[in-house]
């Protein structure tokens, strides 16, 4: 007798659509645990972060002005408090100056980072 010639076609059309739904669903708990690590973890970072204006500066200012304030696309920022007072740091951190974008940081942040650079005499 023959075999239906469409049976291993619809066994493998069958896996193929479990499969799916397999990954689907994996993709979705993984989005929701990332999600998840987001908020919780993302303010346990922010907290910790503000309280280091050093932290601070290697995540948003370290890749211009070189992480050891030594300078590079950005001016080098060693003896920048000997130049400008907390407030005028402050100023550029939060308005931007030259090639320098606006709004790296703001608020305690800013305030943070530009009396940790104005001690850099």
């Amino acid at each position: 007798m023959r075999r239906n010639p469409v049976i291993p076609f619809a066994i493998i059309a069958v896996l193929g659509i479990v499969a799916m739904i397999i990954v689907s669903a994996a993709g979705i708990n993984q989005r929701e645990a990332i999600q998840n690590e987001e908020e919780n973890g993302g303010e346990q970072q922010e907290e910790t972060a503000s309280a280091d204006p050093e932290q601070l500066y290697q995540n948003q200012c370290a890749s211009c002005h070189g992480g050891d304030l030594s300078g590079g696309v950005g001016p080098n920022l060693q003896d920048v408090g000997s130049r400008y007072s907390a407030e005028e740091i402050q100023d550029i951190i939060v308005n931007g100056k030259g090639n320098m974008p606006a709004g790296l940081y703001t608020g305690e942040e800013a305030t943070a980072v530009a009396e940790w650079l104005a001690e850099m005499q």
